[in-house]
């Protein structure tokens, strides 16, 4: 090799290492392009697992869940979180067009999240009042956090007879700077409930 490659290897190397001890420092002025930017809700048990999920109800019981919402958008955002009480008859949000569910809301939660950023709270819910004749079910009065609701919800026993249909269900809305307000972003999750009768 001549003496001229010997100090071309030289100065390929210094500047391989002059790049890497130095890029810290870049990324400080160079934003490289990160995945696609979402929001997410969730769910938890009473112990904060992804478990144990009340799922037999019964009436003057109190339950117990987690619900979280994380901020993945690369930017705050404020965020309004829709609870709604449906029986096996009521339609869901639609998956297809990104549009809620028409029934009427019962709570809200909210607030803004910085970017990476975990809304956590209890939610506390029961069956205040219900009636049970033949094979129907109502549920008059429901309670979520310590707030009362009467949804006059009738279900009709499925599953061979042996479930009264209900889900608490969860709807994400963000706030959206071009309309100025807020629209439901797609997301929601769902608490399957079975409404039972002590013995």
């Amino acid at each position: 090799m001549r003496l001229e490659d010997y100090r071309m290897i030289f100065i390929i190397s210094g500047l391989i290492g002059v790049l890497l001890i130095a890029s810290p420092a870049l990324s400080l002025f160079l934003r490289l392009p990160s995945g696609q930017p979402f929001s997410e809700i969730f769910i938890l048990g009473p112990e904060q697992t992804f478990s144990d999920y009340p799922y037999n109800v019964t009436v003057d019981k109190n339950y117990s869940i987690y619900l979280g919402v994380g901020n993945k958008e690369g930017a705050s955002a404020y965020y309004t979180v829709v609870v709604k009480f449906r029986n096996q008859t009521e339609p869901l949000p639609n998956i297809n067009s990104g549009t809620p569910s028409p029934i009427q809301s019962l709570y809200e939660y909210s607030f803004s999240l910085q970017d990476g950023a975990t809304f956590t709270r209890t939610l506390t819910f029961s069956v205040d009042e219900a009636s049970f004749s033949g094979n129907q079910s109502l549920i008059k009065t429901l309670t979520i956090n310590d707030a009362v609701f009467e949804v006059n919800k009738q279900a009709i026993l499925a599953v061979n007879g042996t479930v009264f249909y209900y889900q608490l269900f969860f709807e994400l809305w963000t706030y959206n700077s071009q309309s100025g307000g807020i629209s439901y972003n797609g997301h929601f999750v769902d608490l399957q409930l079975n409404l039972t009768q002590t013995r």
